[in-house]
């Protein structure tokens, strides 16, 4: 893969976005320049070539669908990912069918458009972003390998396919193990401690997790219920998974 550092490009007309993104970015060690809209996206191209474009759907003027059309058309396979306030999925559908890499809804965490970038530079076979305080390490449980360095999950070396907020939760239990860990606990972890997140809200996510690392589901051994309280991550607690 390229030693050339990696360098995101944000298009979005909202300004306390392209703040939060920016200080997020900036903390990690990873270069983000900004687009108020598209109108100028092809000439900033001209002049600059970043790794992947983050792309907002609805701005005044050309919007992302547009300048992600005439982006195509003109022949440049830069990755790009397209975020959107629209839960409309004719949107994604059309903006997929057009060569986005990606689709993300607004809101997010700035930890979910890492992952996303992460993923879309993967399978460009770029070298993603690396993080000034990054830990290189690797938690290993059953046939599972848990890259933490590169947030990428593998099964007897197959790569699991992740989202944001599943790799998100999988991380905070693989820093945190054999620790009971309340749901609000893990709200805070996760969202922040003035997220608008309920207690339950973890509930669906912790499923989505199981039905990927465990080999009953229903019956837990990995990510277990404590009742009353919260979740325990046991590395250890299924010996017999099935082939």
């Amino acid at each position: 893969m390229s030693d050339t550092p990696v360098q995101v490009l944000l298009v979005d007309d909202d300004a306390d976005l392209r703040d939060l993104l920016r200080t997020f970015f900036q903390q990690r060690g990873i270069e983000l320049s900004v687009l108020h809209d598209a109108n100028h996206l092809a000439r900033r191209l001209e002049l600059e070539r970043p790794s992947i474009i983050v792309l907002d759907l609805m701005m005044p003027g050309v919007d992302g669908l547009t300048a992600l059309r005439a982006l195509r058309a003109s022949g440049d396979t830069i990755p790009v990912i397209m975020l959107t306030a629209r839960a409309d999925d004719v949107d994604r559908v059309i903006g997929l069918e057009l060569g986005a890499d990606d689709y993300l809804g607004k809101p997010f965490m700035p930890q979910e458009l890492l992952a996303r970038i992460n993923a879309v530079l993967r399978r460009h076979g770029t070298r993603e972003p690396e993080t000034q305080n990054e830990r290189r390490d690797t938690v290993v449980f059953g046939p599972f390998r848990l890259e933490l360095a590169s947030r990428t999950l593998y099964r007897d070396n197959e790569l699991v396919k992740l989202t944001g907020s599943e790799y998100a939760l999988l991380e905070v239990f693989a820093r945190h193990p054999m620790q009971t860990l309340s749901r609000t606990k893990l709200v805070d972890m996760l969202y922040g401690p003035h997220a608008d997140v309920t207690e339950r809200g973890i509930d669906v996510p912790v499923w989505r997790l199981r039905r990927l690392l465990e080999s009953d589901p229903a019956n837990p051994r990995r990510i277990q219920t404590m009742r009353g309280v919260g979740y325990m991550f046991v590395p250890g607690g299924d010996d017999e998974d099935p082939v």
